[in-house]
Parts: C-alpha cells; sequence; structure tokens
C-alpha cells in the first residue's frame, strides 16, 4: 500500500500512523537476519516500515530494495524504501527506479545522504541531485509515492529553523506526500517547528521521528550527527546511570516512551520509532502507545 493512502486512511479512521525503521548495519545484513529483524516487527503490526540505504561505500545500498520486498511479499507489510541522492547521476537513478519496480516498491523515503569523501558543498552544487529535493520529481514521475526528510530542530548545515523550514516546504512543492523526522530528545522542539511548518503552508502528514537512547555513547553520536539538543531530563538520566549501562538502556528507553505518549497526546500525524533493528524496543514503544 502507498504510504500516502495510510495517512489518508488514518485521518479518516481517526487514527494514527505507527512505523518502524531497520537498517542495514555496516558490512552485510544477510536476508536471513534481515527476515528475523523484520518478523519481529511484523508481530507487532505497524503500519509501514522503512530500511534505509547506504551511498558511502559500505556495501548496504544494495540491500534495501531485496529487505524492503521481503518485508511486503513475504510478511505483508507496507514497506519505505530509503534513497539517497547525493551520489547519483541520471543513468544510476534509472537503475534504481528499475531495480525497485522489479522489487515492487511502491514508497520511496528520498535523501540527500552525506556528501562523499573530499567533496566540498560548494562541489556538490554541481552534482545532477544536490539536494533531495531534486531527486523528489522523478520518483513521483515514475509512479512511486515519495516522502521527505524533515528536521525539526533544522538540518545540521543550516543556519536557522526558519530558513530549513523553507527548504522542507521545496520538498512538497517538488511532489513529497509525506514527511518523516529527524529524530529529537525535546518533544517542544517538535511542537514549535510544526507550528512553523503549519505557518509554512506545509499540509503533508508529517510523522515524528524517535530514537529510544541506549547507551551515553549513542547520545553523543546523535547530538554531534543529528544536531539534536539535549533536555535536562536526559542529561540527568545519562549523569545517574553513568555507570549502570542497564539501567541507562532501561531508562532511555522508558523516556522515549513518555516522548511517544505526549506526541500522541498533541494529535501529531503519525510516530516513527528508530528500533536500531531491536524488536525490543520497538515492542516497548508500541506496548506505551497501543496498551
Amino acid at each position: 500500500m502507498r504510504v500516502d493512502q495510510i495517512f489518508e486512511n488514518a485521518r479518516a479512521a481517526g487514527t494514527m500512523p505507527v512505523s518502524f525503521e531497520m537498517f542495514p548495519p555496516k558490512g552485510e545484513l544477510t536476508l536471513e537476519r534481515a527476515r528475523e529483524v523484520a518478523g519481529g516487527f511484523a508481530e507487532l503490526a505497524p503500519d509501514f516500515v522503512s530500511v534505509t540505504y547506504s551511498a558511502g561505500g559500505s556495501g548496504n545500498s544494495a540491500a534495501t530494495a531485496k529487505i524492503a520486498q521481503m518485508i511486503s511479499d513475504e510478511l505483508g507489510l507496507t514497506s519505505v524504501a530509503h534513497l539517497t541522492c547525493i551520489s547519483l547521476t541520471p543513468e544510476t537513478l534509472g537503475e534504481k527506479i528499475a531495480e525497485f519496480r522489479s522489487a515492487g516498491i511502491e514508497n520511496v523515503l528520498a535523501l540527500r545522504g552525506d556528501l562523499p569523501d573530499g567533496m566540498s558543498e560548494a562541489e556538490a552544487d554541481g552534482i545532477a541531485f544536490p539536494y533531495a529535493k531534486d531527486l523528489v520529481p522523478a520518483l513521483v514521475d515514475a509512479g512511486f509515492c515519495v516522502g521527505g526528510a524533515a528536521y525539526p530542530e533544522g538540518h545540521l548545515t543550516c543556519d536557522d529553523l526558519v530558513t530549513s523550514v523553507k527548504h522542507l516546504k521545496q520538498k512538497q512543492d517538488a511532489g513529497a506526500s509525506f514527511l518523516v523526522t529527524q529524530l529529537f530528545f525535546d518533544n517542544e522542539c517538535f511542537y514549535r517547528f510544526r507550528e512553523l511548518a503549519d505557518a509554512a503552508g506545509i499540509t503533508v502528514p508529517i510523522t515524528a521521528g524517535i530514537m529510544p537512547f541506549t547507551s551515553k555513547q549513542q547520545v553523543t553520536r546523535m547530538v554531534f550527527t543529528c544536531a539534536a539538543s539535549l533536555p535536562a531530563p536526559v542529561i540527568k538520566i545519562l549523569a545517574r546511570y553513568e555507570d549502570d549501562p542497564a539501567s541507562l538502556r532501561a531508562a532511555g528507553i522508558e523516556y522515549a516512551c513518555r516522548q511517544l505518549e505526549d506526541l500522541a497526546a498533541h494529535g501529531v500525524d503519525g510516530l516513527h520509532v528508530y528500533t536500531m533493528n531491536r524488536a525490543d524496543v520497538a515492542a516497548a514503544a508500541m506496548s506505551a502507545l497501543r496498551g
């Protein structure tokens, strides 16, 4: 099923889609291992599952279509295949479109991706698809339901949130029919962002992305790679359980569950859980939302 139809059906029914993300880790994720991970997700009946894409040479990009196809064909779940544009040419995009079509993929999340080693931002402006918005029209023309990434605290390379939201509006104008946010630890950041998005004329569904944190190292990495701010409650958890990894993990998952409950109570369009390929993390999130 197309994700835009999932959101339309949910809106008509007064419900809220809940989705999960899984990723082929560095190296090789065998289809069998992916089947185990996705099988655990299927038992929780998410509305869709997205599969990440690596353009950085780690060897994962070829797995995206196969895993997304397996999720749909074998498990009966709606899947979304990620696709990064920064290294694509018109020719390789055509190949990816053919690959996705052959796999029966209906939904694609269009992303920019990390700059290749040695490429500057100035050099990136000269490539075929420098930004995700440049990729969206070709995917829409190819018949896919296309989503885009949103950044509640602004993109890492963007100077201010208002400008970041203007760039987001360009993705909608290019044909994106749903948006998934980067992770955040402070729901107030999302609520401020949603107000700006409404004011900018963004009308497509925005699903809020939450990642349960399970270690101090993970939080530190997310802060620097995603520009996510740390509210006082998270800092206190990290300090309290710094020498107790098991308790830190439990507290991090609990914190994320409370985030999800609060977002649901505030009527967000949807919720997306960055599961780290852990069915227990996904189960905790679903339990908080569905009882």
